[in-house]
This record gives C-alpha cells, sequence and structure tokens, in this order.
C-alpha cells in the first residue's frame, strides 16, 4: 500500500471519527446556544459546522472534475441541526469512500478550478487533498473552542486518540 495513500484513508477515518465526537457533544446544546453569535469565522457553532459541510462538499465534486457553483462559504446548508448531523454523517462516508479510491496516478495530477473569489488555479492534488482534511481539522478547532464556552465540554480530538484509544 503506497504510504501516502494510507495516511489519506487514515485521515478519512479519523475526520470521521471526530465528527463523531464532535456532533456528539453539539447535541447536548440546545439550539439557541448552537446558533449564538460567537467570535469566529462563521459566528456560531452551527454556522462553523455547516461551513465545513460547504468546504467538504466543494472539494469533493472538485476532485470528480465537477464544477462547482459559489453556494458563499458561510452558506446555512441546513438550519434545523438533526438534517446537518444526518448530512455530516452521509459526508463523511463519501469522504472515506474517496480516499478509499484514491490511486498515485491520481495523486500526481492537478485540478483547474475557480474558487469562490472567481479566481482560477490549477493545483497539485498533493497538496488539495491534505487541505480537504486540514480545513475540518482548523474548524472543528474552533467549534471545540465554541464548546469550551458553554456548559458542554469538549470532547479529545487528538488523532492518537480517536485512531488508537487508550486501553
Amino acid at each position: 500500500m503506497d504510504p501516502l495513500i494510507q495516511h489519506f484513508r487514515n485521515l478519512a477515518r479519523y475526520n470521521r471519527l471526530a465528527n463523531e465526537r464532535l456532533y456528539q457533544a453539539c447535541a447536548q446544546l440546545s439550539d439557541a446556544v448552537r446558533k449564538q453569535r460567537r467570535q469566529a469565522f462563521f459566528g456560531s457553532i452551527h454556522g462553523t459546522l455547516n461551513h465545513i459541510m460547504v468546504g467538504d462538499r466543494i472539494w469533493l465534486a472538485r476532485f470528480a472534475g465537477e464544477t462547482v457553483p459559489s453556494t458563499g462559504l458561510d452558506a446555512d446548508l441546513y438550519e434545523d441541526f438533526g438534517d446537518l448531523r444526518a448530512a455530516r454523517v452521509a459526508e463523511d462516508a463519501r469522504i472515506e469512500a474517496f480516499a478509499a479510491k484514491l490511486t498515485p496516478p491520481f495523486l500526481e495530477g492537478t485540478i483547474r478550478y475557480v474558487n469562490n473569489a472567481g479566481l482560477e488555479f490549477d493545483d497539485p492534488l498533493t497538496v488539495l487533498v491534505p487541505h480537504l482534511f486540514n480545513h475540518q481539522t482548523h474548524h472543528r478547532g474552533q467549534v471545540h473552542d465554541m464548546l469550551s464556552q458553554t456548559e458542554v465540554p469538549p470532547p479529545s480530538l487528538d488523532m492518537h486518540r480517536v485512531l488508537i484509544p487508550a486501553p
């Protein structure tokens, strides 16, 4: 097995498990607390969770060779938390399926796309695939911080403890 592909498969698995932990914690909050305005790029826990979904869908579509119309990076795809959580489960399954099909020739390529600002790029997949996972980690960290401002303790999201639970 190609070590880079195995790494991406591990990241996809970590992504799913970390999201399960984070959503379980967020489910303990009231809708009002999840949507409360906070000092964050996307304004709230709920807004940030929606943004992660927007990013995942954009990148998976680009990786599939699809043209992605701009929805705005702050789009509120799911107003209802239950719907957002169900969509997250489905999206994480898509990400794991994507990682399971990665091949060295695919990773050697580039993709040309237009970003939400209308700028055209032709970037290497060896940078863009890690970005898919890094983007999630970055924004999960923001949700983690916002959770620490509530009565619900944020879960541990350390990759090694998510992938390899302590005895």
